[in-house]
């Protein structure tokens, strides 16, 4: 079971050492970033299909969620819309739901920054969607290369963000614990000066088959 303990080592560890420790392996896109950099975020993914330009799933999917859930929509990557704006953040913050994100554009940036809820998505658009194509709740989807399923941690910070399967969060802790406390004896090590990244890494061998040592 996923406790909010849990949840809280994954957003306290961050995106890259998680996705690190996984093996490499959950990360969404590079284009998917948070409109407020210095916000965290990781909970369940409650998955919502939506049609490009029309958010009348979203009204729907918000009444769906359970308080922690993140809601992951696919918008197809539409650019040209911002299918979630201040009223549904509003509605969201009331019921609980820990943030948004979405394959596509949000609007009304400010307000949702002032109101620090977490929306990380591909961009802004100040255009408006129709409210009359149906879409799926709790279905795969995916993002990039990225496949989420209804129940997957979602993490996300300024770097970006990752998904963890539902039945790997243990392991994704555990091993990113571990990797955490690798890394802060090399900054040691960096900072007292008594090694250097070529040295921590092994990189020698590699530099001089590379002719560059």
């Amino acid at each position: 079971m996923t406790t909010p303990q849990k949840l809280a080592q994954l957003r306290e560890l961050g995106t890259a050492t998680v996705y690190e420790a996984q093996g490499a392996k959950g990360a969404l896109d590079q284009g998917m970033k948070p409109i407020d950099p210095t916000v965290r975020l990781a909970g369940p993914a409650l998955t919502v299909d939506a049609r490009p330009a029309d958010n009348l799933i979203l009204h729907h999917a918000v009444l769906q969620a359970k308080p922690g859930d993140v809601l992951v929509v696919d918008a197809k990557g539409f650019m040209e819309a911002g299918p979630w704006g201040d009223v549904l953040t509003l509605q969201a913050m009331k019921l609980g739901i820990a943030g948004l994100v979405i394959n596509g554009c949000v609007r009304d940036a400010n307000l949702i920054i002032d109101l620090k809820f977490p929306v990380f998505c591909r961009g802004l658009s100040i255009k408006g969607t129709g409210k009359n194509q149906p879409g799926k709740v709790n279905v795969p989807i995916s993002i990039g290369d990225a496949v989420i399923r209804p129940g997957d941690i979602i993490v996300g910070d300024r770097d970006g963000l990752v998904v963890v399967a539902a039945d790997e969060v243990d392991m994704a802790i555990e091993k990113s614990l571990v990797r955490e406390e690798k890394e802060v004896k090399q900054r040691e090590a960096i900072e007292a000066g008594t090694s250097n990244t070529v040295e921590l890494l092994n990189l020698g061998d590699t530099l001089k088959r590379f002719g560059l040592v």
